[in-house]
């Protein structure tokens, strides 16, 4: 039995306390074994002037640990689903989905401001959000802004944005949730696919201590079904398609949100049915918003 692990992370305050949250459930599962957190900074860490869809993609937050992972420097990685390109590695799997922290997308304002207004600048990297929030703030525009969770508040109070968009999962890890404005619902915005989900990554056929502890098993069906709605549509990671997935007994509901690039338009809809028929229900519905273009 191994009595040693290392987690590898991303360098950012919203990473390590994610990959702490999985070290603390291994540890109280496993007496005895103890846990060291290796961060490193990413590609996509380094590279912040530029959007993501301009510079590779999400697959440049996780391919310094995913070489890390390979050459034995470390034993897992934690990573926010979210960020996680559609393509993971045969030798490196996802051996556990946590359980989910609140999935929505919440506002917030610049100190200061007691509201949006006509004119309104609201920084956000993510087409995704653009789109909706575009449904919700008409008469506002949207600027590109990268970085951390502190990068993003840091860059709101001083640069020429009046609001940003953040996911409200990191907001609630790192105790800042007092900052939000307006937490938006899963029908005023669809959260990015697996958004509010840790996966933990692992060398395959190793066997981790306590892993089963950190699994939880409606966030596999979830996870399963909106990264499958994301990847019959060809969703990459700057794609603005969106999908989450909602488990109740044994049923699962899938919201889904396609964008067609020709229109400039986007169709979401919804579609419900048996869980372990996740993926099949989240392919149906992405053929079906597909069609009415």
């Amino acid at each position: 039995m191994r009595t040693h692990l290392k987690i590898g992370s991303r360098e950012s305050a919203l990473a390590v306390r994610q990959a702490e949250i999985v070290k603390e459930a291994l540890e109280k599962a496993s007496p005895g074994l103890t846990i060291e957190i290796v961060t490193m900074k990413t590609t996509g860490d380094k590279i912040l002037h530029k959007s993501l869809e301009k510079i590779g993609g999400k697959g440049l937050f996780v391919k310094e640990l995913d070489r890390a992972l390979l050459n034995g420097d470390i034993d897992l990685s934690v990573h926010s689903l979210k960020d996680m390109p559609m393509e993971i590695p045969k030798e490196l799997p996802v051996i556990a989905y946590t359980n989910r922290e609140d999935p929505r997308d919440a506002l917030i304002l610049k100190p200061g401001i007691q509201d949006l207004k006509e004119g309104g600048i609201i920084g956000s990297s993510s087409r995704r959000r653009s789109l909706q929030a575009g449904k919700l703030y008409p008469k506002c525009s949207f600027k590109n802004i990268r970085g951390n969770v502190q990068t993003r508040l840091f860059k709101l109070e001083h640069e020429e944005y009046d609001a940003t968009i953040l996911a409200l999962a990191g907001l609630k890890r790192l105790g800042m949730e007092g900052l939000v404005s307006r937490i938006f619902s899963v029908d005023e915005m669809i959260p990015s696919a697996g958004q509010g989900i840790l996966a933990v990554q692992g060398r395959k056929g190793e066997k981790i201590p306590g892993i089963e502890a950190v699994d939880c098993s409606d966030s596999r069906f979830a996870a399963k079904a909106e990264r499958g709605f994301v990847r019959y549509l060809n969703g990459g990671c700057t794609s603005p398609v969106a999908a989450y997935a909602e488990t109740s007994g044994n049923e699962i509901r899938i919201r889904g949100l396609y964008y067609h690039e020709e229109t400039g338009q986007f169709e979401a809809g919804m579609i419900s049915g048996e869980k372990h028929k996740g993926e099949i229900l989240a392919e149906r519905l992405a053929r079906s918003l597909k069609g009415r273009f």
